[in-house]
């Protein structure tokens, strides 16, 4: 409780924000890029009392994603991901809907479409 200056929110579904907010520091801000098609509900009195910011924004254009690329690079943040193929799609949304999934699926479409190419 208490711990992060900033929290990035990418959840595009309706969830609960209050433990967010619950997690920042004093003057900290959370940063909604994500859209759910439901409004969330806001916790106005944590966020008065602790000086916090809660902020929405779009993902930004080519140069704020290389300046975010260059800071993750810089303070050595990386994602946890899992890389599929094309073909395991099918099955990907399967383990999404039975809640079985870690990480954020990645589909390597460069490899997919070589693979794919190859075998005609």
């Amino acid at each position: 409780m208490g711990a992060f200056d900033g929290i990035l929110d990418t959840v595009s579904d309706v969830h609960s924000i209050s433990p967010l907010t619950g997690l920042l520091k004093s003057q900290g801000k959370l940063v909604l890029v994500g859209i759910p098609d439901k409004p969330l509900e806001l916790p106005i009195f944590p966020l008065v009392m602790g000086r916090k910011t809660v902020v929405g924004t779009i993902t930004g254009g080519m140069k704020e994603t290389q300046e975010m690329i260059d800071f993750a690079a810089k303070h050595n943040i990386t994602a946890d991901v899992e890389v599929i193929s094309m073909n395991y799609v099918n099955t990907a949304m399967e383990r999404l809907a039975k809640n079985d999934v870690r990480y954020r699926f990645v589909i390597d479409i460069g490899n997919s479409l070589a693979a794919t190419l190859t075998l005609a």
